[in-house]
């Protein structure tokens, strides 16, 4: 009976063992567990800092490129005006020059009409005067 119980303590001390080591490799799991979540926490950190960098970086670009452009905007809308307005004064030179001769046309024409009237109404007259006679 003394190999009985033997047998049976060891079975018990194996059994021990095995739930001793079970213990620990969940202990062990556990670990490896929470030191993965802090590496990816680091690493998490890590490249929101990056991104965040990046994104000023191109934030900057970004209000460069818009200030360019806006100046040179700002510079050819100054040039368009300044070649309309010398546009829009050839054009009231030009109007005023042709206005100016037709006003000389009609005035022209103005006066051989009245020529031309004032010449039947002698005519006219002198027919008139010689009728009545």
């Amino acid at each position: 009976m003394k190999t009985k119980f033997c047998l049976a303590k060891s079975g018990l001390t194996i059994a021990a063992a095995l739930l001793a080591l079970t213990a620990f490799s969940y202990g062990q799991v556990g670990t490896d567990v929470k030191d993965a979540a802090k590496d990816t926490g680091k690493a998490t950190k890590k490249a929101a800092a990056k991104t965040g960098h990046a994104t000023e970086k191109a934030a900057d670009k970004t209000e460069d490129t818009t200030e360019s452009a806006a100046k040179k905007t700002g510079h050819a809308t100054k040039k368009a005006a300044v070649k309309t307005g010398e546009a829009t004064e050839k054009a009231a030179d030009k109007t005023g020059d042709a206005t100016e001769t037709a006003a000389k046309d009609t005035g022209k024409g103005v006066k051989k009409g009245a020529k031309a009237v004032g010449h039947g109404v002698k005519k006219g007259a002198e027919k008139t005067e010689d009728v009545v006679k």
